[in-house]
Formats: structure tokens, sequence, C-alpha cells
């Protein structure tokens, strides 16, 4: 009787410090929750200043300054964002390489990562270490405008925006290490019942790789997203329909504040055009679609990262 009593005390008492752990662990998540959600409204307050001085009316942003909402609203800063050159063209040529650029190269990393990942591949070692040797070098910049321009030929063409970006050494390993984290037993079970090496990725391995895929796909789309330095290099003046979004944004900004800076005896628009609220719309106008992009994927890319980095 006295052994059961003291197995019924005992048992008490570890039920009432789980209660009381739990009551702990409740008031410690709470007061992480209203941290990081401080931390969040703290992080979104520039963003928000941004969008109400993309709004405000120039003469009042800059004898005010920036605040959370616009004393008096104007569009005059979209207007010229909108006028100033051909920003739809260049928002198809974006979109256009994002989508096309981000599933090629989702294709071939995908394909390359899987090879290096699979056991009885013999040269899975070489193919990585000549992967991570570019990169550590590279042939640099005069090398590759020579290909690009001289051999390739495929300068002011919408082919130079795409083809030199399609794999990415550090993608192909980050997808390579999340492949090797799967459990090798799928692959096994499916070569038993006949299945090839085609099969299995596209059939097995693709289906649950959804984070690893989204993270590395979130890579390469906000790098066809921000190409501006192509165009530079590669595209004239005389191809203006292929520049991108951003390079066509920045052409812009500095022919307005050139007109800005002009004397008021050379230029009656001198110190009227919207030079700051016009920064502003252009930060909105060239990364609102990326933004809306990214709250479907967030989900997915912390665990693709993480995932991605448990085994070498």
């Amino acid at each position: 009787m006295a052994s059961k009593a003291n197995t019924t005390q005992n048992l008490a008492m570890e039920a009432k410090s789980k209660i009381k752990q739990s009551k702990e662990d409740k008031v410690l998540n709470g007061f992480f929750y209203l941290f990081i959600t401080g931390f969040s409204i703290v992080c979104l307050i520039p963003f928000i200043l941004v969008i109400s001085a993309s709004f405000t009316e120039e003469t009042v942003l800059t004898k005010v300054g920036y605040s959370l909402w616009p004393s008096q609203v104007s569009l005059d800063a979209y207007k010229l964002v909108l006028t100033a050159g051909d920003i739809p063209q260049a928002y198809l040529v974006t979109i256009f390489i994002t989508v096309v650029g981000t599933l090629i190269s989702m294709c071939l990393t995908c394909t390359v990562a899987y090879a290096m990942s699979v056991k009885n591949f013999k040269s899975r070692g070489r193919l990585a270490l000549f992967i991570y040797f570019t990169m550590l070098f590279n042939g640099g910049l005069v090398p590759s405008y020579l290909l690009i321009k001289k051999f390739l030929g495929i300068d002011n063409t919408i082919w130079v925006l795409l083809l030199p970006s399609l794999c990415n050494a550090w993608n192909i390993l980050l997808m390579r290490n999340f492949f090797n984290g799967l459990p090798d037993s799928l692959a096994e079970s499916a070569k038993i019942d006949g299945a090839n090496d085609v099969t299995i990725l596209l059939k097995i391995i693709l289906p649950i790789s959804t984070p690893g895929i989204a993270t590395i796909g979130l890579f390469y789309a906000l790098s066809y997203w921000n190409e501006w330095y192509k165009c530079l290099l590669y595209i004239d003046s005389s191809h203006a329909n292929l520049y991108t979004l951003q390079y066509l944004i920045q052409r812009i900004l500095r022919q307005v504040n050139y007109a800005a800076n002009l004397p008021a005896e050379s230029a009656a628009l001198a110190g009227t055009l919207p030079t700051y609220s016009f920064r502003m719309a252009t930060i909105v106008v060239a990364i609102g679609p990326i933004v809306l992009l990214y709250p479907f994927l967030q989900k997915y890319f912390v665990q693709g990262l993480t995932v991605g980095s448990v085994k070498g």
C-alpha cells in the first residue's frame, strides 16, 4: 500500500511539474510572439515610408520630410515613371526572362544536382569538384564579353539575358545537399520495381522536394528580376525594347537627377521635378511584383535552407 501511495504521489508531482512547465512555455512563447511582432512592425515601417513618400507632393516632401501618411497626395512621381520610358515593355521583358529563365534554370539545376546525389554515379565527385571550382575561379569580364559578343553573337538579343545565368554553382550544390537529405530507401524501392533514374527524379524525388525547389527557384527569380548589368554590357540603345525594368528605371532616374540639377536659367523645370518622390516610386514599381510573390514561398523558404544544409 505504501509503495502504491508513493507511486501515486510521484505521478501527481510529475503531472504538476508538466502543467507548470507548460504554463511557463506558454508565457515564454507569448513573449517571443510579441517580440517578433514588434520587430516585424519595426522592419515594416521603412517600406511604409517609401510608399507614403512616393504618393507625397514633392514640395511637401522637401519641406516636411517623410511621414507614415502623405499629407498632400500626388501622383506626379508615378506619372513620370510611366511616361519617361517604355515601362510596360520593360515589364514584359523582365517577366519573360524571370519566368522562362527560372524554369530552365530549375530544370538544369535539379537534373545536375540529382546526378551528383546518386550514390552509384562514379563521376559525381569529379562533377562536384568541377562545379565548385567555378565558384573559386572564373575567366573575368573580358573573356566573358568576348565569348558572348564575338563568338556566340547573342548580344542585342533576348538570349543574352538568359543563357549566361542559366546555372549557378551555389544553387546546384545546395540542391544536391537537399537531395542527399532525402531517404535512400525511396529511390531503392523504386529501382526494385523497375524504375529508372528519370522516373525516380520526376515521380518520387521532385514531388517531395517542394521546399528545396521553392527556395532555389526564389533565388533564381530574384536574380532574373534584378537583372540590369547584362543590359549595360550587351544591349545597345538601338535595341531599347530589350531593356529590363531595373536597367530602364536606372536610366530614367539618372536623367531625372541630371535635369533636376540643371541651373534654373538653363531649364525651366529644374527644381520642380519630383526627384525624391520619383526615387520612392521607382522602388515601389521595381519591387512590387516580387514582394507579392514572396509570401507564397515563405513557408518553404526556411525549411528548404535548413534541410539542404544538413548533409554535405
